[in-house]
């Protein structure tokens, strides 16, 4: 649809004038024969209904539809047309008008930024409906979500790792094997029970030096050095299996935790899972060979 007469400064050239709605043209295109002009969309509305040219009536085609000559482009281009925004009365050239208006003070969509607090950047017309609690409660539901999709592919991923461990493992079994494997058993049964009275203890990602001092233990109370070696591989909560994978997870399943049979690390707050004490543990609970766990405080 052309653009209303009266925004334009001055008369209009009669030539400048939609046939159809006969308002100034907009998006020109002519009719090749009789050189007609209309806006884009009245002769595209037009000719499905009605095959002919709205002024001589002569066979006319939306194929046939071409631009207008370029002088009357630049002409059109120059006419001073007042801006369309309320309050606006501003002129510019017809050329100009669209970057005008996208940026014009006065459009109600044009992008603000709210001052309240949460710096959301919204159109004025729903500036004054904007509530920024609304806003913030949104955008933290809105990271929950990510922060549930991340934690999603990282269970994933450690269930990967997991699988090519036990995979890994299964490769490397040597005729030592059953020797080391009833080593295993013989020193964790030389380990004292352990009761845990406060799983929140947990200290999910002990330094070096706690690893150090922890490992020393193992191997002093007659851990063969490469089960020690192993049971501190898994002595990260970026090693531990799916139920205990990170604070939440902890919290979910701790009634479970109570069916691990612990057995205390020589004079350390520290305790061991062996995976030959725990076959009643499912596999998302426990791991091979075990799992060692440092604790704060809530050793028995």
């Amino acid at each position: 649809m052309g653009f209303e007469v009266d925004r334009f400064e001055g008369d209009v050239s009669e030539e400048f004038f939609c046939s159809i709605c006969s308002g100034i043209l907009e998006e020109a295109i002519q009719a090749p024969g009789c050189e007609h002009c209309f806006c884009s969309l009245c002769i595209k509305q037009w000719l499905p209904r009605h095959p002919t040219c709205p002024v001589d009536r002569s066979p006319l085609s939306l194929h046939d539809l071409k631009p207008i000559p370029r002088v009357l482009k630049n002409l059109l281009a120059k006419l001073l047309i007042r801006c369309g925004h309320k309050d606006c009365a501003k002129l510019v050239k017809l050329e100009q008008l669209s970057s005008h208006m996208k940026d014009c003070e006065f459009n109600p969509k044009k992008p603000v930024i709210c001052d309240q607090g949460c710096g959301l950047a919204l159109s004025k017309e729903n500036l004054t409906s904007h509530n920024c609690i609304t806003e913030l409660k949104s955008r933290v539901e809105n990271q929950e979500k990510i922060i549930i999709s991340y934690e999603k592919q990282f269970k994933d991923l450690k269930e990967r790792v997991h699988s090519l461990d036990i995979s890994e493992s299964t490769r490397n079994i040597t005729p030592d094997q059953n020797d080391l494997s009833e080593g295993i058993v013989v020193w964790a049964n030389s380990l004292a029970r352990a009761k845990v009275t406060t799983w929140g203890g947990i200290i999910s990602t002990p330094d070096s030096k706690s690893q150090s001092n922890v490992k020393r233990s193992l191997i002093e109370s007659g851990c063969p050095r490469q089960i020690a070696k192993k049971l501190m591989e898994n002595v990260h909560e970026m090693r531990w299996p799916l139920g205990l994978l990170n604070l939440k997870t902890r919290r979910e399943n701790q009634r479970q935790y109570k069916k691990y049979i612990c057995r205390r690390i020589p004079n350390k707050q520290a305790v061991v899972m062996m995976a030959c004490d725990n076959y009643h543990m499912s596999d998302d609970m426990i791991i091979e060979p075990g799992l060692v766990m440092i604790f704060a405080h809530g050793i028995e």
